[in-house]
């Protein structure tokens, strides 16, 4: 079990991601690797970590639709879309969008899209509002391994010494559904 409280874990999170490093902490379902969305150099490490190529794109989880905004092309959504994307959030509903020009290539991959989502989860939401942007999401596990679900599965596939946050997950068994919001198709169920 972790030897340091909430807090302490929260500030150790925010300077870390402030300073281009990945940690992991607690979303809806998994624990999950996240990193600041505009720095090139910590989605590398990210990327490194995970053994995930850039091409796959990753997710950006956030506090609040106004936080997400920037990086979608949001001039390509209709009102009903937009509306669709809202009634499911914050929740654990994840939306390919179409990415705006400020999407960094190293967040979308081969993609024109990019996949967004509001959480519901506090600390989670805590953690954007302090860094003041949305950051990387993606589970936490290496290549071939289960996602972990709790702070001892983190250390176990990435040691003690990574920066966690000390907070437990929403408790969901799946991990997000993600939703095409343009077409509403579902590509992965929740």
């Amino acid at each position: 079990m972790p030897n340091t409280n909430y807090t302490e874990s929260f500030d150790r999170c925010v300077t870390a991601i402030n300073q281009g490093e990945v940690i992991a902490y607690p979303t809806e379902a998994v624990f999950g690797l996240g990193c600041d969305p505009d720095n090139q150099q910590a989605v590398g490490k990210l990327l490194l970590l995970k053994q995930r190529p850039i091409e796959k794109g990753l997710i950006l989880i956030a506090a609040s639709y106004e936080q997400l905004r920037p990086y979608i092309a949001v001039e390509k959504i209709t009102a009903l879309q937009e509306r669709r994307m809202l009634s499911h959030w914050p929740g654990p509903v994840t939306f390919v969008v179409p990415a705006s020009p400020r999407a960094p290539k190293w967040i979308t991959g081969r993609f024109d899209s990019i996949a967004v989502r509001v959480t519901n989860h506090p600390a989670v939401r805590q953690l954007c509002e302090a860094v003041g942007k949305p950051l990387v999401s993606t589970s936490a596990n290496l290549s071939g391994q289960p996602p972990a679900r709790s702070w001892d599965e983190v250390v176990v596939q990435f040691g003690d010494e990574f920066i966690i946050l000390n907070a437990v997950t929403g408790g969901r068994d799946n991990p997000s559904e993600i939703i095409d919001a343009l077409t509403g198709e579902h590509i992965r169920e929740g």
